[in-house]
């Protein structure tokens, strides 16, 4: 593990700031192709937490349309899973010595990854499939917390095995980094309930008022579809800019905006837990391409294989898709895991 070479900060910044789009073989497009005709089922994303079968929740917010119920505290009686002993089979001889997995995840975005209630405990959906994955291969979960731009030099270094952190793949990153893909990765369109939009291409969004975060994936594809509109003589959408979250929500529940446009497990959590607001759309995070969120580690140090292996197993035993329920993602369910070298 130690023996990867650290790189460049502004190697690892390139492809922290690339596109997430996918450059891969027609055998990875069409692979991609079937994740998302199986993640688009209709009414996966009203499978109520009652339904998952978890228990007990302590901190939970008010009930919405859609039937989630998210549990912020910092007690979250965790789906768990047995061990899958030929996925352990497959771990590099110095971490099955071990006995741990270390995960890094940047605890900053709801329902992915962040703090409980106690301001704490760190919870989310990506903690919980990590979990997941180290209860497949007999390892303790051992999590480290760390920022978006450090992740990359520390889990080439061996600092880290595995990065759970809403990780998409792309060129650029797949010249360091092997991966284990276990959600798909969409945008989704936040607008109010009494919104009559329906959003999923560039002229859907002609003359709207539109939030959006400064240099993000999700500004470029708005930049482009604006684009596309000026060619075709069409009024382009007008982007705003937030400082913070919540003045986006705040904006957005007073009518100043007509949508606002994140991350899809941003949307859902914020669908889930405000009052009066609705997902309207989605797209392709990697538009006009498409992509996949992924177990991350250095790249050939061997532990890939197993990571896809313990995450075919929990989709296999269910326990994934209660994880994805719990947390109002099961849109973006995938049908097995194929390890991306």
């Amino acid at each position: 593990m130690k023996n990867h070479r650290k790189r460049p900060l502004s190697t690892a910044l390139r492809f922290l700031t690339g596109s997430l789009s996918n450059s891969g073989s027609a055998t990875s497009r069409s692979r991609f192709g079937r994740v998302l005709a199986f993640s688009c089922l209709p009414g996966l994303l009203v499978l109520s937490l009652a339904a998952c079968g978890t228990a007990d929740p302590v901190s939970i917010s008010s009930p919405v349309a859609s039937g989630v119920q998210i549990n912020t505290g910092p007690e979250q009686n965790r789906i768990r899973s047995q061990q899958d002993s030929e996925a352990a089979k497959l771990l590099p001889a110095a971490i099955k010595q071990r006995g741990t997995l270390v995960v890094a995840t940047t605890a900053g975005t709801p329902p992915l990854s962040f703090h409980a209630s106690d301001d704490r405990t760190v919870i989310g959906s990506e903690i919980d499939l990590a979990q997941l994955v180290a209860d497949k291969l007999g390892l303790k979960l051992e999590l480290q917390v760390t920022s978006w731009e450090s992740w990359p030099l520390k889990t080439q270094s061996g600092d880290y095995d595995a990065v759970f952190s809403n990780v998409g793949i792309n060129s650029e990153r797949k010249k360091l980094f092997d991966f284990a893909p276990y959600r798909a990765a969409y945008m989704g369109f936040l607008a109010t309930d009494g919104s009559a939009l329906k959003i999923s291409s560039a002229e859907d969004i002609s003359g709207l008022k539109i939030a959006v975060g400064a240099g993000t994936n999700q500004e470029k594809i708005l930049l482009a579809w604006n684009a596309q509109l000026e060619k075709e003589s069409k009024k382009p959408a007008e982007l705003v800019n937030f400082g913070t979250a919540s003045d986006t929500l705040l904006s957005l529940q007073a009518g100043r905006l007509d949508v606002s446009l994140q991350p899809y497990p941003s949307a859902v959590y914020q669908q889930n837990t405000s009052p009066g607001l609705k997902i309207v759309g989605q797209i392709n995070a990697g538009w006009p391409n498409e992509t996949l969120v992924a177990a991350t580690t250095a790249k050939n140090n061997g532990l890939v294989g197993a990571l896809s292996a313990a995450i075919n197993s929990s989709i296999d035993d269910g326990s994934y898709h209660q994880v994805l329920a719990r947390w109002g993602l099961s849109n973006e369910a995938i049908p097995s895991s194929i390890a991306v070298r």
